[in-house]
């Protein structure tokens, strides 16, 4: 309720505000209130034996198991309410509900208290306007006076629960969807899952803007297809403008279905994780500076004499200066990058930064630090999306170690171009690194850590070299992105020497669509021809299986004879795991465009598409004490 309807227009502690906001939590608690209050059914489940399963409903029946919820927990009548607009507040005395309707009979309270933002609204404009209504007001309209009695509060928490849902969990073309038992499931538990995680700042805001913006545009084309539908009921002729209208209808259709199945993407909390927030990176680059001078800037929170010496003996004057070098001083590394233009170096001395911005590197630029990595922290705080964005051509970190708080989006994340991790030091908060597709990342001899998510995320059409790193202690090690639509190009992935350990979940996973196994399968009744470009990896084959699939993966794997050893380690199996799945999948992608080719008349496919080269090599990685192993798909 208003602040100026409870500090001046007389109610003061009398009105009872809306129901505050619970802490992530309290996320569960809300499920479960929800589901026992709205869309339980005490006849229906009296005799069933298993109490803790949840009950459902249909979508056309919410808003009777509301009106029977409402019936068991409100008041009638004998309670005072603000009704509450965007244009005024004026106080009202309920005299009756209609549980049906969700609405409740009212009368205007004696005295009359009014507040609004039009010096128009006097007692007898009320008086029409509640004329007009008949006297009933919907129940998401009212906002229960707080009561010494306490006889009341109950009413006031049922009305919020009810306003809550149809504000944030309902939507108007819920009913016209699937009519099954499964709402709940289906609709409100993903919804109020978003709800609770905007709140907490674990939605990137771009995304919440992208929400905000489906939703809006799909009640705006719903509300357009409900009025095109209601003058085409109203209409008996086989006029043209019929017909039109018809044509106009469908295409509003098919922009709701494509709206719809957006909000559910987003919606849906395992699915916003696999598929990611395709953010677009609009930093824009400044390139060379005008008087075409590179600038070395040093970060310092103090500098000393000594420490001057030897940052001009071993970085900045290592050798007898043939050219005059322009250097700058920062006490802060945000304002260094800044300040940067392309070919320009930030040189961070030891010390702890604490930054409040995101690192937005545009331009080809190297961030080294002075030291080892555990002397030059950069620590971010605050609320925020991301820590460091990148999209310069040729971009290198070195000798760093960054620590992430309170994020939204990954540590670091690689728009475009390529970047070049080195000697570094990742703690992560939510996922480690992502990169995007047409990006290129190398990291060597790094640690990353910590991600609630994948410590690396890999895009499809991106390139990415992992060497000699340590990927652990996250929920996911590697991720691998769906590459298998025609749209999406094949990664180009090498793994050498790392050691992914302690992960959660997989050390490496790769996400595919159902359909890619039903093809799979289907692929058993192929020719021979087809036959003999699969990959088997059954570990069951037999010998020209074998040869067929070390053909596949002899340049993937650095001509390693991955089955010319009668026992194979455990790191070397988990190796050999990855890259039969993976290329099995790339194999299994060229069929598919093989197919599309052939069915437009194109009989002479390339048989090069199934066996792209999409690895460099993956040598000597080590996988332990990964959670559910070293490598798994997930299906969707």
């Amino acid at each position: 309720m208003a602040d100026g309807l409870l500090a001046g227009g007389g109610l003061g502690s009398e009105a009872m505000a809306p129901e505050p906001e619970l802490p992530g939590w309290a996320a569960e608690e809300e499920l479960e209130r929800l589901e026992k209050g709205l869309f339980e059914n005490e006849d229906s489940c009296s005799d069933c034996s298993d109490h803790a399963k949840p009950a459902d409903c249909k979508a056309s029946e919410v808003k009777e198991f509301t009106a029977e919820f409402l019936e068991k927990v409100l008041e009638p009548s004998g309670w005072r309410a603000v009704w509450h607009t965007n244009v005024f507040e004026v106080l009202v005395e309920v005299t009756d509900v209609d549980f049906t309707a969700l609405k409740a009979v009212v009368r205007l309270a004696d005295p009359y208290l009014c507040e609004s933002q039009v010096s128009a609204f006097t007692l007898e404009c009320m008086k029409e306007l509640l004329d007009l209504k008949e006297y009933r007001l919907p129940l998401q309209e009212l906002w229960v006076v707080f009561d010494d009695s306490g006889l009341f509060d109950q009413t006031a928490l049922a009305i919020e629960h009810v306003r809550f849902f149809y504000q944030h969990i309902w939507r108007s073309w819920d009913e016209e969807e699937e009519d099954e038992y499964d709402y709940f499931v289906r609709c409100v538990e993903p919804r109020l899952r978003l709800h609770y995680d905007i709140l907490e700042d674990r939605v990137p805001s771009g995304l919440i803007v992208d929400y905000q913006n489906l939703l809006t545009q799909c009640e705006e084309s719903y509300r357009k297809f409900l009025n095109l539908r209601s003058s085409l009921s109203n209409c008996n002729s086989d006029s043209e403008q019929e017909n039109i209208s018809m044509v106009e209808g469908l295409k509003l259709y098919s922009e709701i279905e494509q709206l719809k199945q957006k909000l559910k993407l987003i919606e849906n909390p395992l699915l916003r994780y696999v598929f990611g927030y395709q953010k677009n990176s609009n930093i824009q680059a400044k390139g060379i500076r005008p008087n075409g001078q590179k600038v070395t800037h040093v970060v310092s929170s103090t500098m000393t004499t000594g420490l001057l010496q030897s940052l001009l003996r071993d970085r900045l004057c290592p050798e007898p200066c043939k050219e005059e070098t322009e250097i700058q001083f920062h006490s802060d590394p945000l304002s260094a990058i800044n300040a940067c233009y392309e070919g320009d170096t930030v040189i961070v001395c030891p010390g702890h930064y604490v930054v409040h911005g995101a690192f937005s590197i545009a331009d080809s630029i190297e961030l080294e630090g002075y030291g080892l990595p555990d002397d030059i922290v950069i620590e971010k705080r605050g609320k925020g999306d991301t820590f460091v964005d990148c999209t310069g051509a040729d971009i290198k970190i070195s000798s760093i170690k960054f620590v992430q708080h309170d994020a939204v989006e990954g540590i670091l994340i690689i728009h475009r171009g390529k970047t070049t991790l080195e000697n570094c030091v990742l703690q992560c908060e939510t996922t480690g690194v992502t990169v995007r597709t047409s990006a290129e990342f190398l990291m060597k001899n790094s640690d990353l850590y910590g991600a609630k998510g994948a410590g690396v995320e890999i895009y499809p059409g991106s390139k990415c070299t992992l060497s000699d790193n340590g990927i652990h202690h996250c929920k996911e090690g590697i991720l691998i992105k769906d590459f298998l639509d025609e749209h999406y190009d094949i990664p180009k992935i090498s793994m050498v020497n790392n050691v992914i350990h302690n992960n959660e979940g997989y050390g490496v996973v790769l996400v595919k669509p159902t359909i890619f196994s039903d093809l799979q399968e289907d692929a058993q009744d192929e020719t021979e021809e087809n036959k003999a470009l699969k990959v088997q990896t059954s570990g069951e084959a037999d010998e020209a299986g074998r040869v067929d699939l070390e053909e596949l993966i002899q340049c993937a794997t650095g001509k390693m004879e991955l089955y010319a050893r009668a026992e194979l380690s455990e790191q070397i199996e988990g190796n050999c795991e990855i890259v039969n799945e993976l290329v099995a999948a790339s194999t299994q992608k060229g069929q598919m465009k093989k197919k599309r080719l052939s069915e437009l008349g194109i009989t002479q496919a390339d048989d090069n598409l199934m066996s792209q080269e999409m690895f460099v090599s993956i040598v000597g990685n080590q996988f332990k004490w990964n959670g559910k192993g070293s490598f798994g798909t997930f299906l969707f």
